[in-house]
């Protein structure tokens, strides 16, 4: 394990489990920005060109075997919160998940933040989103763990809005809804999540949840933003009813089962029908917690692609 500079004796120590993701390697820079010491976890062998990354931008590297109980919690001593940026289904977000939170237990970190960053899973339903159902049994885990634990709630990522997500269809000047055109959808950059997660492992006071939201914008909204990014009329397309998707999601789980992927066609389907019911709305907002933030529109995004 690499050791901490003296000098560095005063910066607060943060454990960043996933730290070469997409989401883990940008809360890694946030986090030096801030002056926070890094010790980045990354499984043993890992070949990433992220690794290298990390350790030019300042972030100490550290491999383990999370399976291996004693390794993992010395890996986490002296840290002041132990962050999770980890992506995957059961064997990651529940049992590699709970391995660094008896980790970091026994380490005796007093914070840990979870890899939860989605919409508000905790008032969607049981069964209607198979990865939200992750997180909400890793949660069950996470509250009866003596630490205190902090989740940060963003919506959907708003960089998916440039092609990931079939929302906003640019070739045919179309954006996509179910129900209501007016229901409001939170949207957030992978910047700003992990800026804001970074302030929040740095920080004592955190609650149990934090909400945030970028942008917060209905698709009748969304319409006039990306009219407005591409200077091109966009207009609204309505796909059907909630319950007509609900059935259409069972059909394409049915015909593309595709288990064994993170984010399948119907995970998709999943998570924007949960959004579209506004059960997953986040609020109340916690993005005045940080002043220094600047949040990233959707038109700005949308501009920017």
């Amino acid at each position: 394990m690499a050791l901490n500079k003296s000098s560095n004796a005063d910066k607060p120590l943060i454990v960043l489990a996933g730290a070469t993701g997409e989401l883990g390697s940008r809360i890694a820079s946030s986090l030096l920005e801030r002056g926070a010491q890094v010790r980045a976890l990354v499984r043993t062998g890992s070949t990433s060109e992220k690794v290298g990354d990390l350790q030019r931008v300042g972030a100490s590297v550290v491999e383990v075997d999370f399976t291996n109980a004693v390794a993992l919690a010395k890996a986490c001593q002296g840290a002041a919160c132990v962050v999770s940026a980890l992506s995957g289904l059961r064997e990651v977000i529940v049992d590699a998940q709970t391995a660094l939170l008896n980790a970091a237990v026994e380490a005796g970190v007093p914070r840990f933040i979870p890899s939860d960053f989605a919409i508000d899973f905790t008032k969607v339903p049981q069964g209607t989103n198979r990865n939200l159902d992750l997180r909400r049994e890793f949660q069950q885990r996470l509250d009866k763990a003596p630490i205190a634990a902090t989740s940060v709630l963003n919506g959907m990522f708003t960089d998916l809005l440039t092609g990931q997500a079939p929302v906003i269809l640019s070739p045919v000047k179309r954006v996509v809804y179910w129900e209501n055109a007016d229901q409001p959808l939170d949207f957030t950059t992978i910047d700003d999540t992990a800026a804001f997660t970074a302030a929040a492992a740095l920080d004592p006071s955190t609650p149990r949840y934090l909400r945030i939201a970028g942008d917060v914008i209905s698709a009748r909204g969304l319409t006039k933003a990306a009219s407005e990014a591409n200077n091109k009329k966009f207009k609204l397309f309505k796909a059907g009813s909630l319950k007509g998707f609900g059935r259409l999601i069972k059909v394409t789980r049915a015909l593309f089962p595709m288990k064994d992927d993170v984010f399948p066609p119907w995970q998709g389907m999943q998570y924007l029908r949960n959004m579209f019911s506004g059960l997953a709305k986040l609020e109340p907002l916690d993005n005045g917690r940080y002043p220094d933030i600047q949040w990233t529109s959707v038109q700005e995004v949308l501009a920017d692609r």
